[in-house]
């Protein structure tokens, strides 16, 4: 089975050498930084159409998470356009993290439409490294397909425990790996040497809830769901949420 994987990786690079020599050459990588933001504008408008009453349900429990100020201090780590923004109940305190500083105009234009937030800063930085955030700040941390593109998904987790405060909830809704054996699978690994490049670094085959059993949480909660796109070669979903 290795043997046919690397076999077909060859014949998909083969087929997309060029992409392939702009990465090797180090071209890619800023040009995706700079049309990535669009082509997630489009996608996300269409999967929160097709989540919607799954988002409605995860992110209406942040309404009682409020801390001494009266208002939810939420940090949304890989924020993107803002298309959680609308799912958020009145009055919280947005703080956005994004390593992609191309997002911020797309930010500008989602809290414009949504004036029931208050929006506190932008911070360009990684998941992994986010000092520029207090111990114990937030109420709330919130990632939506995010953590399959992260350098460590184990060190962004100490990151989100470090930064929420004593009971403060971690959301999530992440795609993973399909079920190891299977043909989807084997299909994954096949295809994540090019769509990491394709989706700014997203990979398609982490098994994103082993990291979550394993982090410091004093309780998860997660289920399972199928992709939303069939046609893309993204698996399951997670979705759920993490108390410190």
């Amino acid at each position: 089975m290795d043997a046919l994987v690397r076999l077909l990786q060859l014949l998909v690079l083969l087929l997309t050498l060029p992409l392939h020599l702009l990465a090797l050459l180090g071209c890619w990588q800023p040009l995706c930084k700079m049309c990535f933001p669009y082509l997630m504008a489009a996608l996300t408008a269409k999967c929160n159409r097709k989540m919607e009453s799954k988002k409605q349900q995860l992110f209406i429990q942040i309404k009682g998470l409020a801390g001494a100020s009266g208002k939810v201090s939420l940090l949304e780590l890989g924020c993107g356009t803002g298309a959680n923004f609308q799912f958020y109940p009145e009055g919280c305190r947005i703080t956005c993290l994004d390593p992609n500083p191309h997002f911020e105009k797309f930010l500008t234009k989602s809290m414009a439409e949504n004036r029931h937030l208050q929006y506190e800063q932008f911070v360009v930085a990684s998941g992994e490294d986010m000092k520029g955030l207090a111990d114990g700040c937030m109420d709330v941390v919130v990632s939506t397909l995010v953590l399959c593109s992260v350098q460590s998904p184990r060190r962004v987790l100490q990151e989100v425990h470090r930064v929420l405060r004593p009971g403060g909830v971690f959301f999530f809704w992440e795609h993973v790996a399909e079920p190891r054996g299977s043909w989807a699978f084997l299909w994954q690994q096949v295809l994540e040497p090019t769509w990491k490049h394709i989706g700014d670094g997203c990979r398609l085959t982490r098994e994103t809830w082993k990291d979550l059993k394993s982090a410091q949480f004093s309780q998860l909660q997660m289920e399972h769901q199928p992709p939303p796109f069939k046609w893309l070669p993204v698996g399951p979903h997670i979705m759920g949420k993490a108390v410190k």
